[in-house]
């Protein structure tokens, strides 16, 4: 930033005639002395380092051009003819041959130089931004966890603390800890935030949970058999880590370009140098085209734009849930014409929504959805959440009372429309089918209202004595 404000004046000046003041090419220099020095070391830092190895790269070229530019105006001013009083750069479309004592060069200098701090600038920027996308991916994880002993007591750790082999307990709403095996509880995982699945899974004992991804269900208690480094997320975000700090195959063709240009370009700037001595046209001529073959020959494109063109596309991919393995795979990309996805889950908003209800003869369909929706509206499950979705577009959902999850199976509770109460039962097959096992006491008394209000009982209700038009088998 303090480069850009010392620079913009330089140029201003150097390009417009009308601005170029009474000994305004001392200011010039003044401003653009710290830009070079200052502002560009570094560039001299690294140049002088490679240069202590013998190699070459873009800051060799660059260090040697703006240091040429400032050296040689430094020389017009004091012992050639730019520092006297009056003296102008006209902006004209002719070329007249000078000894190039009289001229300067300052705003090249300076503008080259900020011009490349601006392009690392922006490729800092975009680091940063990729960046977040990795810092969003590990904010995925859960910070604590509920570890059990071996007495069932549970006490509350930083998930740094965690172990493997420990125990520790998973309530719904809560995201899993680390990557482990499901000891004791059934629940359904929705694991839409790492796969883009819309449909939870359900697990019980004996199978295998993912760290980050939520208990949308039952109460769990997991053994750990993963952690830190080694779980599933932290091996997605060390992909993202390394598809922005690899190299791809035109970057590495870019360097090794670098590689070879930069020494050439050296060699022209030399031979041209000796050209104009030769020729006997003298050492200031001579210098002023070896600086500017050093100056116009610095490709900045050729070093910014592919480091940065990767990481602005992998840290994009990655906000977007999209995760590159390596930039060799973003760059093979441009031959790709056809994409087969085996998972259709995974190219969906990963939100579950209800799709249609089929009621038994003679029921209500809307006042199914209705019961169902109010009941399924206190719980976590993705399921419950879609039903309950789509029966509050037709408005406010009921009140529920005497709400129950039956862990694995699904809800029950009681539902007041208008002057009829309601036992509403709703959950997978199993449930259904072994509902009379799970009632409360609450639930009972609730029946037993209705069978004195005389409700119809249901066609698709099976033996059982659950009130009529609260019963809906739901898949």
């Amino acid at each position: 930033m303090i480069s850009a404000v010392l620079t913009v004046p330089v140029i201003a000046m150097a390009m417009v005639p009308a601005w170029q003041f009474t000994n305004w090419q001392w200011l010039s220099l003044t401003l653009a002395a710290p830009v070079v020095v200052w502002g560009a070391w570094p560039f001299h830092k690294a140049a002088w380092t490679n240069l202590r190895h013998g190699a070459t790269t873009m800051d060799t070229l660059i260090s040697m051009g703006t240091l040429a530019a400032l050296g040689w105006s430094v020389y017009a001013l004091f012992w050639g003819t730019a520092g006297v009083a009056g003296m102008t750069h006209p902006f004209e479309f002719t070329v007249e041959r000078t000894d190039g004592s009289g001229n300067i060069y300052l705003e090249a200098a300076a503008g080259v130089t900020t011009f490349l701090l601006a392009g690392r600038w922006f490729e800092h920027r975009a680091k940063r931004q990729a960046g977040s996308a990795l810092r969003a991916l590990m904010e995925l994880g859960a910070k604590e966890v509920a570890v059990q002993a071996d007495d069932g007591t549970e006490r509350l750790l930083p998930i740094g603390d965690l172990a493997e082999g420990m125990r520790f307990v998973v309530r719904p709403g809560e995201k899993i800890a680390t990557d482990g095996v499901v000891e004791t509880g059934t629940s359904a995982v929705d694991a839409s935030m790492l796969t883009g699945e819309s449909v939870p899974v359900e697990v019980g004992p004996g199978d295998a949970v993912v760290g980050a991804t939520v208990n949308a269900g039952g109460r769990l208690v997991v053994r750990a058999t993963r952690v830190g480094a080694d779980t599933q997320l932290a091996q997605m975000a060390r992909l993202v880590e390394d598809a922005q700090t690899g190299k791809a195959q035109v970057q590495r063709l870019a360097d090794r370009i670098s590689g070879v240009f930069v020494p050439i370009v050296i060699l022209l700037s030399a031979a041209t140098l000796g050209f104009w001595l030769g020729t006997g046209n003298g050492l200031s001529p001579a210098f002023t085209a070896a600086v500017a073959v050093l100056i116009i020959a610095c490709p900045c494109a050729l070093g910014l734009a592919t480091p940065t063109a990767l990481m602005v596309g992998t840290g994009r991919g990655a906000q977007l849930g999209i995760l590159i393995k390596g930039p060799e795979v973003l760059e093979s990309t441009r031959r790709v014409d056809t994409v087969v996805l085996d998972k259709t889950g995974t190219v969906t908003t990963g939100e579950m929504r209800l799709r249609s209800v089929v009621a038994a003869e003679g029921e209500d369909a809307d006042l199914l959805l209705r019961l169902a929706g109010a009941l399924e509206a206190a719980s976590e499950h993705p399921i419950a959440r879609a039903i309950a979705d789509a029966a509050r577009e037709d408005g406010a959902l009921p009140e529920v009372d005497d709400f129950t999850s039956i862990e694995g199976l699904g809800v029950q509770g009681v539902v007041a429309v208008g002057d009829t109460t309601h036992a509403v039962l709703v959950g997978r097959p199993r449930l259904l089918e072994e509902w009379s096992q799970h009632l409360t006491p609450e639930l009972e008394s609730a029946l037993q209202d209705a069978r004195e209000q005389g409700v119809r009982r249901s066609p698709s209700a099976g033996t059982g004595p659950l009130a009529a038009s609260s019963w809906s088998r739901t898949r």
